[in-house]
């Protein structure tokens, strides 16, 4: 999976690349079939704001999250991410067994 992080209004260090890194693998775990990702990263006065479009086979997967923390944004971003794979998987998989 090839995954890019880029700001804007933000430079994004290390440890923000990693953090998000792991969030975005536990997408992964659960569907093995991610081709890439691309987050963005958005910093305002107070909110803080990530992005993320998620190619899957057959569809591209967009959400996004506003926080007044970044890492609690990536973190509610993960989350949203995680049931939209699931949602995802479950309507491929079904369609194979009707």
């Amino acid at each position: 999976m090839s995954l890019k992080v880029s700001g804007h209004h933000l430079e994004v260090t290390p440890a923000i690349r990693s953090y998000v890194r792991a969030k975005i693998e536990r997408v992964t775990r659960r569907f093995d079939h991610v081709i890439d990702a691309h987050v963005i990263l958005t910093v305002n006065k107070v909110r803080q704001k990530a992005e993320v479009t998620l190619h899957v086979r057959g569809k591209d997967l967009h959400c996004e999250s506003v926080e007044e923390d970044l890492y609690a944004a990536i973190d509610l971003l993960a989350d949203k991410l995680d049931r939209q794979v699931l949602r995802y998987k479950d309507k491929r998989f079904e369609k194979k067994r009707t």
